[in-house]
């Protein structure tokens, strides 16, 4: 059975970030996995993903960026970029004694990657980028932009579940009336006076506000994966990736491996029969 472990690691500015680690049933085999989530999420995001490829031998390793789920806020809000939490990742494996591993990023996760892979390739065995790319279609980014930090408190788990189906609902036309109650569950927390708010810093929206989303030149970024075995998941209704977008990927990166999950927007879950497909194959490529 998949044992879960629970760190807090200190970053070097002392702020504490919080891990989730799934270890295999018995010797872990081949480079551990890295999953780091969206703008608004947390770890909880891979909790139905993680369980699956831990039991096919490797260990998962997911964080709460900065800002999010049970890491420390930031007392500077322009800290919240992927940069630094690129940084944040790789104090994260320092700290885990992972030299080198897999990294599977949703979203700003991914932008996480492509960082990672400026300022240390060699940590990199492969790369999984969930919805996301070096070109972030302008409607996605606006649709996002208009709800990040601005959310009030609701006053019980059916108000949560309601919140999500609106502002995700677009993105998975097809989910069940249980699918909802379970994505609040990962992305809402209790206050102390009963109320249920999102489990972020409203304050991410800052940079994001400024412009500060990826890399500075994200195609530059994106071409240091051209030593990385890359694989890109991309929702068949994303607005965020654009089938543009990703034949523009595949042409700067011929040996791009790419799939769509159909009937998905921004972000695949990664728990679609397409994404696990693709994931296990690319997986099994790898050391």
């Amino acid at each position: 059975m998949t044992q879960v472990f629970e760190h807090k690691v200190r970053m070097a500015d002392g702020l504490w970030v919080y891990v989730r680690d799934w270890r295999p049933d018995g010797q872990a085999t081949g480079a551990p996995v890295f999953c780091a989530h969206g703008l608004t999420r947390n770890s909880l995001d891979f909790a139905d993903v993680a369980p699956g490829i831990a039991a096919g031998g490797r260990r998962v390793v997911a964080l709460d960026v900065r800002g999010r789920g049970l890491s420390d806020n930031d007392p500077n809000p322009m800290n919240y970029t992927p940069v630094t939490y690129a940084a944040d990742s790789l104090a994260v494996w320092d700290a885990l004694g992972i030299d080198q591993a897999v990294w599977i990023g949703t979203s700003m996760g991914g932008l996480m990657a492509m960082i990672a892979a400026i300022i240390a390739p060699h940590r990199l065995v492969g790369v999984v980028l969930n919805d996301i790319g070096p070109e972030i279609a302008p409607e996605g980014l606006k649709r996002i932009a208009s709800y990040v930090g601005g959310a009030a408190p609701v006053g019980d788990w059916q108000a949560a579940a309601q919140y999500c189906r609106e502002i995700n609902g677009t993105a998975f036309p097809d989910a069940c009336d249980d699918f909802w109650p379970a994505f609040a569950r990962r992305i809402f927390r209790a206050r102390p006076d009963g109320l249920l708010e999102l489990a972020y810093d409203p304050a991410i929206a800052a940079p994001m506000r400024a412009g500060a989303v990826g890399a500075a030149d994200p195609w530059a970024a994106f071409a240091r994966l051209a030593e990385i075995p890359t694989l890109v998941i991309r929702g068949a209704l994303s607005d965020i990736l654009s089938s543009d977008g990703l034949s523009r990927m595949c042409a700067r990166h011929p040996d791009l491996d790419a799939v769509e999950v159909p009937r998905v927007g921004h972000a695949p879950m990664l728990t679609e029969p397409a994404a696990v497909e693709a994931i296990q194959r690319f997986l099994a490529r790898l050391s």
